[in-house]
Protein backbone atom coordinates (compact mmCIF):
# COMPACT_ATOMS: atom_id res chain seq x y z
CA UNK A 1 0.00 0.00 0.00
CA UNK A 2 1.10 3.61 -0.78
CA UNK A 3 0.04 6.82 0.19
CA UNK A 4 -0.29 7.66 -3.63
CA UNK A 5 -2.73 4.96 -3.93
CA UNK A 6 -4.76 6.39 -0.62
CA UNK A 7 -4.66 10.38 -2.37
CA UNK A 8 -5.73 8.56 -5.50
CA UNK A 9 -8.45 7.09 -4.16
CA UNK A 10 -10.42 10.16 -2.02
CA UNK A 11 -9.63 11.91 -5.38
CA UNK A 12 -11.63 9.98 -7.38
CA UNK A 13 -14.47 10.05 -5.18
CA UNK A 14 -13.92 13.84 -4.44
CA UNK A 15 -12.17 15.63 -7.33
CA UNK A 16 -11.69 18.94 -5.36
CA UNK A 17 -10.34 17.10 -1.54
CA UNK A 18 -7.97 18.66 -0.51
CA UNK A 19 -5.00 16.08 0.20
CA UNK A 20 -2.62 18.15 1.62
CA UNK A 21 -3.27 17.29 5.36
CA UNK A 22 -2.88 13.41 3.83
CA UNK A 23 0.33 13.87 3.10
CA UNK A 24 1.51 15.56 5.98
CA UNK A 25 -0.09 12.53 8.32
CA UNK A 26 1.75 10.05 6.38
CA UNK A 27 5.52 12.16 6.92
CA UNK A 28 4.32 12.40 10.45
CA UNK A 29 3.53 8.77 10.75
CA UNK A 30 7.19 7.52 8.36
CA UNK A 31 8.97 9.46 10.37
CA UNK A 32 7.57 8.20 13.69
CA UNK A 33 7.45 4.97 13.29
CA UNK A 34 11.12 4.81 11.69
CA UNK A 35 12.47 1.18 11.64
CA UNK A 36 9.38 -0.73 13.23
CA UNK A 37 8.38 -3.80 11.68
CA UNK A 38 5.19 -6.42 12.25
CA UNK A 39 5.56 -9.99 13.22
CA UNK A 40 4.64 -10.27 9.21
CA UNK A 41 8.43 -8.96 8.51
CA UNK A 42 6.38 -6.07 6.91
CA UNK A 43 7.34 -2.17 7.64
CA UNK A 44 4.80 -0.62 10.46
CA UNK A 45 3.71 1.90 8.20
CA UNK A 46 2.21 -0.44 5.90
CA UNK A 47 -0.31 -1.01 8.92
CA UNK A 48 -1.47 3.01 9.07
CA UNK A 49 -1.62 2.68 5.37
CA UNK A 50 -3.82 -0.19 4.68
CA UNK A 51 -6.45 1.30 7.75
CA UNK A 52 -6.31 4.41 6.46
CA UNK A 53 -7.11 2.90 2.60
CA UNK A 54 -10.07 0.99 4.49
CA UNK A 55 -11.83 4.48 5.28
CA UNK A 56 -10.53 6.23 2.24
CA UNK A 57 -12.41 3.37 0.11
CA UNK A 58 -15.90 4.53 1.97
CA UNK A 59 -15.27 8.21 1.18
CA UNK A 60 -14.81 9.18 4.83
CA UNK A 61 -13.89 13.09 5.59
CA UNK A 62 -9.86 13.98 5.35
CA UNK A 63 -10.03 13.85 9.15
CA UNK A 64 -11.09 10.26 10.04
CA UNK A 65 -8.75 9.01 7.12
CA UNK A 66 -5.65 11.27 8.29
CA UNK A 67 -6.80 10.01 11.97
CA UNK A 68 -6.26 6.13 10.60
CA UNK A 69 -2.59 7.26 9.54
CA UNK A 70 -1.68 8.50 12.67
CA UNK A 71 -3.50 5.98 14.86
CA UNK A 72 -0.78 4.05 16.16
CA UNK A 73 1.85 6.88 16.52
CA UNK A 74 0.88 7.75 20.35
CA UNK A 75 1.09 4.23 21.39
CA UNK A 76 4.07 3.02 19.57
CA UNK A 77 6.33 5.54 19.21
CA UNK A 78 7.79 8.64 21.16
CA UNK A 79 4.93 11.12 19.77
CA UNK A 80 2.42 11.73 22.04
CA UNK A 81 -1.19 13.10 21.55
CA UNK A 82 -0.11 16.46 22.06
CA UNK A 83 2.81 16.30 19.94
CA UNK A 84 -0.29 15.41 17.19
CA UNK A 85 -2.50 18.58 18.33
CA UNK A 86 0.09 20.96 17.71
CA UNK A 87 0.67 19.99 14.43
CA UNK A 88 -3.11 18.75 13.03
CA UNK A 89 -5.45 20.13 15.28
CA UNK A 90 -7.56 19.29 18.30
CA UNK A 91 -9.92 17.23 16.28
CA UNK A 92 -7.92 14.40 14.87
CA UNK A 93 -5.88 14.43 18.00
CA UNK A 94 -9.10 14.00 19.99
CA UNK A 95 -9.64 10.47 17.37
CA UNK A 96 -6.39 9.38 17.91
CA UNK A 97 -6.49 9.52 21.70
CA UNK A 98 -9.96 7.64 21.06
CA UNK A 99 -8.81 5.04 19.37
CA UNK A 100 -5.33 4.59 21.82
CA UNK A 101 -8.09 3.77 24.60
CA UNK A 102 -10.15 1.13 22.53
CA UNK A 103 -6.82 -0.45 22.35
CA UNK A 104 -6.34 -1.76 25.71
CA UNK A 105 -10.20 -3.98 25.17
CA UNK A 106 -8.95 -7.26 25.75
CA UNK A 107 -10.19 -10.51 26.90
CA UNK A 108 -7.81 -10.25 30.20
CA UNK A 109 -9.46 -10.54 33.23
CA UNK A 110 -13.50 -9.72 33.98
CA UNK A 111 -12.78 -6.60 36.16
CA UNK A 112 -10.56 -4.84 33.17
CA UNK A 113 -12.57 -5.89 30.39
CA UNK A 114 -15.74 -5.07 31.52
CA UNK A 115 -14.07 -1.37 32.63
CA UNK A 116 -12.69 -0.98 28.78
CA UNK A 117 -15.97 -1.83 27.41
CA UNK A 118 -17.30 0.74 28.90
CA UNK A 119 -14.84 3.43 28.00
CA UNK A 120 -15.33 2.45 24.43
CA UNK A 121 -19.09 3.37 24.84
CA UNK A 122 -18.33 6.39 26.09
CA UNK A 123 -15.35 6.94 23.20
CA UNK A 124 -18.44 5.97 20.54
CA UNK A 125 -20.90 7.98 21.86
CA UNK A 126 -18.69 11.23 22.28
CA UNK A 127 -17.55 11.01 18.29
CA UNK A 128 -18.30 8.02 16.40
CA UNK A 129 -15.89 7.67 13.82
CA UNK A 130 -13.52 6.47 16.70
CA UNK A 131 -14.80 2.95 15.91
CA UNK A 132 -14.69 3.66 12.29
CA UNK A 133 -11.09 3.85 12.36
CA UNK A 134 -11.14 0.91 15.14
CA UNK A 135 -12.87 -1.31 12.74
CA UNK A 136 -10.66 -0.65 9.74
CA UNK A 137 -7.43 -1.07 11.73
CA UNK A 138 -9.02 -4.51 13.11
CA UNK A 139 -9.65 -5.56 9.82
CA UNK A 140 -6.27 -5.44 8.54
CA UNK A 141 -5.12 -7.21 12.13
CA UNK A 142 -6.95 -9.82 11.24
CA UNK A 143 -5.34 -10.02 7.96
CA UNK A 144 -2.59 -10.92 9.42
CA UNK A 145 -3.38 -13.01 11.62
CA UNK A 146 -1.33 -15.61 10.73
CA UNK A 147 2.01 -14.22 12.26
CA UNK A 148 0.53 -14.23 15.64
CA UNK A 149 1.51 -16.97 18.79
CA UNK A 150 -2.17 -19.27 18.46
CA UNK A 151 -3.77 -17.60 21.98
CA UNK A 152 -3.21 -14.57 20.88
CA UNK A 153 -4.46 -15.79 17.39
CA UNK A 154 -8.05 -16.88 19.35
CA UNK A 155 -8.17 -13.95 21.97
CA UNK A 156 -8.34 -11.46 18.86
CA UNK A 157 -10.48 -13.51 16.94
CA UNK A 158 -12.94 -13.33 19.62
CA UNK A 159 -13.31 -10.95 20.17
CA UNK A 160 -13.85 -9.32 17.17
CA UNK A 161 -16.05 -11.96 16.51
CA UNK A 162 -18.08 -11.24 19.69
CA UNK A 163 -17.68 -7.51 20.27
CA UNK A 164 -16.81 -5.35 17.48
CA UNK A 165 -18.94 -7.24 14.42
CA UNK A 166 -22.20 -7.07 16.37
CA UNK A 167 -21.36 -3.61 17.15
CA UNK A 168 -21.00 -2.96 13.65
CA UNK A 169 -24.05 -4.58 13.28
CA UNK A 170 -26.02 -2.19 15.48
CA UNK A 171 -24.65 0.69 13.29
CA UNK A 172 -25.75 -0.67 10.09
CA UNK A 173 -22.26 -1.32 8.81
CA UNK A 174 -22.90 -4.66 7.02
CA UNK A 175 -19.84 -4.27 5.37
CA UNK A 176 -17.52 -4.07 8.00
CA UNK A 177 -19.08 -6.66 10.25
CA UNK A 178 -19.32 -8.86 6.89
CA UNK A 179 -15.29 -8.59 6.77
CA UNK A 180 -15.34 -9.02 10.85
CA UNK A 181 -16.95 -12.33 11.22
CA UNK A 182 -15.14 -13.91 7.78
CA UNK A 183 -11.59 -13.15 8.94
CA UNK A 184 -12.25 -14.20 12.77
CA UNK A 185 -14.14 -17.44 11.36
CA UNK A 186 -11.29 -19.57 11.09
CA UNK A 187 -9.98 -19.00 13.90
CA UNK A 188 -13.03 -19.29 16.34
CA UNK A 189 -14.48 -22.61 14.66
CA UNK A 190 -11.77 -24.22 12.33
CA UNK A 191 -13.74 -27.06 11.66
CA UNK A 192 -16.82 -25.27 11.04
CA UNK A 193 -15.31 -22.84 8.69
CA UNK A 194 -13.56 -26.10 6.86
CA UNK A 195 -17.17 -27.46 6.53
CA UNK A 196 -18.89 -24.75 5.42
CA UNK A 197 -16.42 -23.69 2.71
CA UNK A 198 -16.17 -27.67 1.46
CA UNK A 199 -20.17 -28.07 1.11
CA UNK A 200 -20.90 -24.55 0.31
CA UNK A 201 -17.95 -24.38 -3.17
CA UNK A 202 -20.57 -26.68 -5.29
CA UNK A 203 -23.52 -24.79 -4.41
CA UNK A 204 -21.91 -21.20 -4.69
CA UNK A 205 -20.82 -21.73 -8.47
CA UNK A 206 -24.54 -23.18 -9.03
CA UNK A 207 -25.97 -20.71 -7.77
CA UNK A 208 -24.00 -17.94 -9.30
CA UNK A 209 -24.51 -19.64 -13.02
CA UNK A 210 -28.48 -19.49 -11.97
CA UNK A 211 -28.31 -15.67 -11.03
CA UNK A 212 -26.89 -14.75 -14.31
CA UNK A 213 -29.66 -16.77 -15.80
CA UNK A 214 -31.87 -14.35 -13.78
CA UNK A 215 -30.09 -11.04 -14.39
CA UNK A 216 -30.07 -11.81 -18.23
CA UNK A 217 -33.87 -12.77 -18.14
CA UNK A 218 -34.66 -9.45 -16.10
CA UNK A 219 -32.61 -6.88 -18.27
CA UNK A 220 -34.26 -8.23 -21.42
CA UNK A 221 -38.13 -7.81 -19.37
CA UNK A 222 -36.93 -3.93 -18.24
CA UNK A 223 -35.58 -2.96 -21.79
CA UNK A 224 -39.32 -3.74 -23.13
CA UNK A 225 -40.47 -0.71 -19.88
CA UNK A 226 -40.32 2.90 -20.95
CA UNK A 227 -40.57 4.08 -17.73
CA UNK A 228 -37.75 1.99 -16.17
CA UNK A 229 -33.78 3.49 -16.71
CA UNK A 230 -31.10 4.15 -14.80
CA UNK A 231 -31.29 0.58 -12.99
CA UNK A 232 -27.89 -2.15 -12.54
CA UNK A 233 -28.66 -5.82 -11.23
CA UNK A 234 -25.93 -7.68 -9.51
CA UNK A 235 -25.45 -10.59 -8.17
CA UNK A 236 -23.45 -11.10 -4.39
CA UNK A 237 -22.62 -14.32 -2.60
CA UNK A 238 -23.61 -15.27 0.76
CA UNK A 239 -20.38 -14.60 3.28
CA UNK A 240 -18.97 -17.71 5.11
CA UNK A 241 -20.07 -16.74 8.51
CA UNK A 242 -23.38 -15.57 7.70
CA UNK A 243 -24.09 -19.04 5.52
CA UNK A 244 -23.03 -20.67 8.16
CA UNK A 245 -25.66 -19.08 10.99
CA UNK A 246 -28.21 -19.16 8.56
CA UNK A 247 -27.54 -22.96 8.01
CA UNK A 248 -27.71 -23.42 12.03
CA UNK A 249 -31.22 -22.39 11.65
CA UNK A 250 -32.06 -24.60 8.73
CA UNK A 251 -31.45 -27.86 10.60
CA UNK A 252 -28.06 -27.82 8.94
CA UNK A 253 -29.78 -28.64 5.25
CA UNK A 254 -27.76 -26.01 2.81
CA UNK A 255 -29.97 -26.58 0.36
CA UNK A 256 -33.34 -24.91 2.24
CA UNK A 257 -31.07 -21.51 1.88
CA UNK A 258 -31.76 -19.78 -0.80
CA UNK A 259 -29.77 -16.71 -0.72
CA UNK A 260 -26.90 -18.15 -1.22
CA UNK A 261 -26.28 -15.75 -4.15
CA UNK A 262 -28.50 -12.59 -3.44
CA UNK A 263 -29.87 -10.56 -6.29
CA UNK A 264 -29.86 -6.88 -5.82
CA UNK A 265 -31.40 -3.74 -8.00
CA UNK A 266 -30.61 -0.23 -7.48
CA UNK A 267 -32.50 2.29 -9.13
CA UNK A 268 -32.56 5.97 -8.71
CA UNK A 269 -35.26 6.68 -6.98
CA UNK A 270 -37.77 5.63 -4.86
CA UNK A 271 -40.85 5.45 -6.97
CA UNK A 272 -38.37 2.75 -9.11
CA UNK A 273 -38.05 0.75 -6.11
CA UNK A 274 -41.61 -0.34 -5.82
CA UNK A 275 -42.35 -0.25 -9.85
CA UNK A 276 -39.74 -2.75 -10.54
CA UNK A 277 -41.13 -4.37 -7.50
CA UNK A 278 -44.16 -4.60 -9.20
CA UNK A 279 -42.80 -6.02 -12.98
CA UNK A 280 -40.68 -8.58 -11.12
CA UNK A 281 -44.16 -9.88 -9.70
CA UNK A 282 -45.69 -9.42 -13.36
CA UNK A 283 -42.36 -12.03 -14.75
CA UNK A 284 -42.99 -14.42 -11.46
CA UNK A 285 -45.01 -15.52 -8.97
CA UNK A 286 -44.50 -13.65 -5.46
CA UNK A 287 -44.10 -15.92 -2.46
CA UNK A 288 -47.05 -15.77 0.33
CA UNK A 289 -45.23 -13.47 2.95
CA UNK A 290 -42.60 -13.25 1.61
CA UNK A 291 -42.80 -9.66 0.86
CA UNK A 292 -40.64 -7.31 2.72
CA UNK A 293 -41.25 -3.33 2.74
CA UNK A 294 -38.29 -2.20 4.45
CA UNK A 295 -38.85 1.48 2.96
CA UNK A 296 -41.93 2.74 4.48
CA UNK A 297 -41.04 0.64 7.91
CA UNK A 298 -36.77 0.64 7.87
CA UNK A 299 -35.08 -1.47 10.70
CA UNK A 300 -34.39 -0.03 13.82
CA UNK A 301 -30.26 0.46 12.38
CA UNK A 302 -32.29 2.77 9.33
CA UNK A 303 -31.62 -0.27 6.58
CA UNK A 304 -34.51 0.39 3.63
CA UNK A 305 -34.98 -1.83 0.64
CA UNK A 306 -37.88 -4.22 -0.44
CA UNK A 307 -37.31 -7.65 -0.39
CA UNK A 308 -39.23 -10.13 -2.01
CA UNK A 309 -38.99 -14.03 -2.91
CA UNK A 310 -40.24 -15.40 -6.25
CA UNK A 311 -40.70 -18.76 -7.81
CA UNK A 312 -38.26 -18.05 -10.12
CA UNK A 313 -36.93 -19.33 -13.95
CA UNK A 314 -37.73 -23.62 -13.17
CA UNK A 315 -39.58 -22.98 -10.29
CA UNK A 316 -36.53 -22.12 -8.33
CA UNK A 317 -36.66 -19.33 -4.90
CA UNK A 318 -35.37 -16.62 -5.75
CA UNK A 319 -34.75 -13.86 -3.75
CA UNK A 320 -34.38 -10.06 -4.75
CA UNK A 321 -33.58 -6.78 -3.03
CA UNK A 322 -34.40 -3.35 -4.30
CA UNK A 323 -32.73 0.07 -2.76
CA UNK A 324 -31.86 3.47 -4.26
CA UNK A 325 -28.20 4.09 -4.53
CA UNK A 326 -28.39 6.15 -1.37
CA UNK A 327 -30.32 3.38 0.32
CA UNK A 328 -27.63 0.77 -0.57
CA UNK A 329 -24.68 2.63 0.55
CA UNK A 330 -26.28 3.38 3.94
CA UNK A 331 -26.74 -0.96 4.12
CA UNK A 332 -23.48 -1.45 3.43
CA UNK A 333 -21.78 1.54 5.70
CA UNK A 334 -24.75 2.14 7.70
CA UNK A 335 -24.07 5.50 10.08
CA UNK A 336 -20.61 5.86 7.96
CA UNK A 337 -22.42 6.72 5.16
CA UNK A 338 -23.51 10.15 7.19
CA UNK A 339 -20.00 10.80 7.68
CA UNK A 340 -18.96 10.64 3.73
CA UNK A 341 -16.59 13.45 2.48
CA UNK A 342 -19.29 15.07 0.60
CA UNK A 343 -21.57 15.42 3.79
CA UNK A 344 -19.22 16.58 6.35
CA UNK A 345 -20.04 19.80 7.73
CA UNK A 346 -19.38 21.54 11.48
CA UNK A 347 -23.38 20.86 11.73
CA UNK A 348 -23.34 17.36 10.77
CA UNK A 349 -26.16 15.72 12.71
CA UNK A 350 -27.17 12.28 12.64
CA UNK A 351 -30.68 10.59 13.64
CA UNK A 352 -30.93 10.13 17.20
CA UNK A 353 -31.91 7.00 16.49
CA UNK A 354 -28.94 5.29 15.05
CA UNK A 355 -27.31 6.00 18.00
CA UNK A 356 -29.88 5.65 20.80
CA UNK A 357 -28.89 1.99 21.30
CA UNK A 358 -25.05 3.52 22.58
CA UNK A 359 -27.16 6.55 24.88
CA UNK A 360 -28.39 3.09 26.62
CA UNK A 361 -25.53 2.05 26.90
CA UNK A 362 -24.42 4.70 28.83
CA UNK A 363 -27.60 4.56 30.83
CA UNK A 364 -26.83 1.07 31.54
CA UNK A 365 -23.39 1.27 32.64
CA UNK A 366 -24.04 4.43 35.51
CA UNK A 367 -25.78 1.36 37.48
CA UNK A 368 -24.35 0.27 40.59
CA UNK A 369 -24.14 -3.76 38.95
CA UNK A 370 -20.90 -6.10 39.05
CA UNK A 371 -18.96 -6.49 36.41
CA UNK A 372 -20.19 -9.45 35.50
CA UNK A 373 -23.59 -8.41 35.77
CA UNK A 374 -22.56 -5.37 33.53
CA UNK A 375 -21.42 -8.48 30.78
CA UNK A 376 -24.20 -10.43 31.38
CA UNK A 377 -26.80 -7.23 30.32
CA UNK A 378 -24.47 -6.69 27.17
CA UNK A 379 -24.54 -9.85 25.66
CA UNK A 380 -28.54 -9.90 26.31
CA UNK A 381 -29.33 -7.37 24.75
CA UNK A 382 -27.15 -5.81 23.24
CA UNK A 383 -24.33 -8.47 21.42
CA UNK A 384 -27.28 -10.54 19.92
CA UNK A 385 -28.39 -10.90 16.72
CA UNK A 386 -31.33 -8.10 16.63
CA UNK A 387 -35.44 -8.73 15.25
CA UNK A 388 -37.65 -5.65 15.31
CA UNK A 389 -41.19 -5.92 15.84
CA UNK A 390 -44.08 -3.02 15.48
CA UNK A 391 -46.91 -1.99 17.64
CA UNK A 392 -50.01 -1.67 16.23
CA UNK A 393 -49.43 1.80 15.44
CA UNK A 394 -46.40 0.99 13.35
CA UNK A 395 -43.89 2.00 15.62
CA UNK A 396 -40.94 -0.13 15.15
CA UNK A 397 -38.94 -2.01 18.73
CA UNK A 398 -35.54 -2.89 18.50
CA UNK A 399 -35.28 -6.03 20.44
CA UNK A 400 -32.32 -9.31 20.73
CA UNK A 401 -33.12 -12.22 18.93
CA UNK A 402 -35.96 -15.13 20.25
CA UNK A 403 -37.49 -12.06 22.70
CA UNK A 404 -41.04 -12.60 24.13
CA UNK A 405 -43.73 -10.26 24.15
CA UNK A 406 -42.72 -9.60 27.58
CA UNK A 407 -39.75 -8.27 26.50
CA UNK A 408 -41.72 -6.22 24.21
CA UNK A 409 -44.23 -5.31 26.74
CA UNK A 410 -41.55 -3.91 29.08
CA UNK A 411 -39.37 -2.52 26.20
CA UNK A 412 -43.06 -0.42 25.99
CA UNK A 413 -43.72 0.55 29.39
CA UNK A 414 -43.20 -1.12 32.57
CA UNK A 415 -46.90 -0.80 33.78
CA UNK A 416 -47.37 -2.80 30.36
CA UNK A 417 -45.31 -5.42 31.02
CA UNK A 418 -46.50 -6.00 35.16
CA UNK A 419 -49.82 -6.30 33.81
CA UNK A 420 -49.88 -8.04 30.20
CA UNK A 421 -51.63 -11.53 30.32
CA UNK A 422 -51.47 -12.32 26.49
CA UNK A 423 -50.40 -10.97 23.40
CA UNK A 424 -51.44 -10.84 19.76
CA UNK A 425 -48.82 -11.96 17.20
CA UNK A 426 -49.88 -10.48 13.72
CA UNK A 427 -53.42 -10.73 15.07
CA UNK A 428 -53.45 -14.12 16.04
CA UNK A 429 -53.62 -15.11 20.11
CA UNK A 430 -50.08 -15.97 21.12
CA UNK A 431 -48.29 -17.51 24.71
CA UNK A 432 -46.37 -14.39 26.99
CA UNK A 433 -42.84 -16.94 26.13
CA UNK A 434 -43.55 -16.91 22.07
CA UNK A 435 -40.88 -15.99 20.53
CA UNK A 436 -40.97 -13.13 18.17
CA UNK A 437 -40.18 -12.82 14.49
CA UNK A 438 -38.81 -9.96 12.30
CA UNK A 439 -41.48 -8.13 11.23
CA UNK A 440 -44.19 -9.46 13.64
CA UNK A 441 -47.01 -7.22 14.48
CA UNK A 442 -47.26 -7.31 18.55
CA UNK A 443 -50.23 -6.12 20.58
CA UNK A 444 -50.32 -6.79 24.16
CA UNK A 445 -53.45 -7.52 26.38
CA UNK A 446 -53.09 -6.51 29.63
CA UNK A 447 -55.75 -7.39 32.74
CA UNK A 448 -55.81 -4.10 35.20
CA UNK A 449 -56.25 -5.54 38.21
CA UNK A 450 -53.15 -7.64 37.63
CA UNK A 451 -50.47 -6.76 40.47
CA UNK A 452 -47.33 -7.74 38.71
CA UNK A 453 -45.69 -10.34 36.56
CA UNK A 454 -44.89 -13.88 37.42
CA UNK A 455 -41.61 -14.94 38.82
CA UNK A 456 -41.63 -17.69 35.89
CA UNK A 457 -41.42 -15.32 33.22
CA UNK A 458 -37.63 -15.11 34.24
CA UNK A 459 -37.01 -18.81 32.62
CA UNK A 460 -37.87 -16.91 29.25
CA UNK A 461 -37.59 -13.61 28.97
CA UNK A 462 -34.75 -12.38 26.82
CA UNK A 463 -33.58 -8.71 27.60
CA UNK A 464 -31.86 -7.52 30.66
CA UNK A 465 -34.55 -4.82 31.32
CA UNK A 466 -37.45 -7.32 31.63
CA UNK A 467 -35.26 -9.27 33.84
CA UNK A 468 -34.64 -6.40 35.57
CA UNK A 469 -38.46 -5.32 36.41
CA UNK A 470 -39.20 -8.57 37.33
CA UNK A 471 -36.67 -9.32 39.80
CA UNK A 472 -37.18 -5.69 41.18
CA UNK A 473 -40.67 -6.26 41.38
CA UNK A 474 -40.23 -9.99 43.41
CA UNK A 475 -37.88 -8.28 45.62
CA UNK A 476 -40.28 -5.56 46.73
CA UNK A 477 -42.92 -8.35 46.94
CA UNK A 478 -40.96 -10.30 48.87
CA UNK A 479 -40.26 -6.94 51.61
CA UNK A 480 -43.98 -6.49 51.70
CA UNK A 481 -44.39 -9.82 52.69
CA UNK A 482 -41.98 -10.04 55.45
CA UNK A 483 -43.03 -6.40 56.99
CA UNK A 484 -46.74 -7.86 56.75
CA UNK A 485 -45.14 -11.18 58.87
CA UNK A 486 -43.75 -8.67 61.37
CA UNK A 487 -46.54 -6.60 61.83
CA UNK A 488 -49.44 -9.40 62.44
Amino acid sequence: MTIDRIIETIKKNNPDANTEQIQRAYDFAEKAHSGQTRLTGEEYIQHALETAYKLATINLDIDTITAGILHDVPEDTDKTVKDLEQEFGKEIANLVEGITKLGSIKYRGLERYAENLRKMFIAIAEDVRVVFIKFADRIHNLKTLYALPPVKQQRIARESLDIYAPIAGRLGMEEFKGELEDLSFPYVLPEQYEWIQKISKKKYEEQKRFAEKVKKIIKKEFEKKSDVNDFTIEGRAKRYYSLYQKILRKDMDINKVYDIVALRVIVKDIDNCYRILGYIHQIWKPMKGRIKDYISQPKPNGYQSLHTTVFGPEGRITEFQIRTQNMHDEAEWGIAAHWAYKNISKEIKISKEKIKWIKELLLEQKKETSNKEYLDSLKLDFFKNRIFVFTPKGDVIDLPENATPVDFAYHIHSDLGNKCVSAKINEKKANLNASLQNGDMVEILIDKKRKGPSEEWLSFVQTHLAKDKIKNYIRRQKKINIFSFFEK
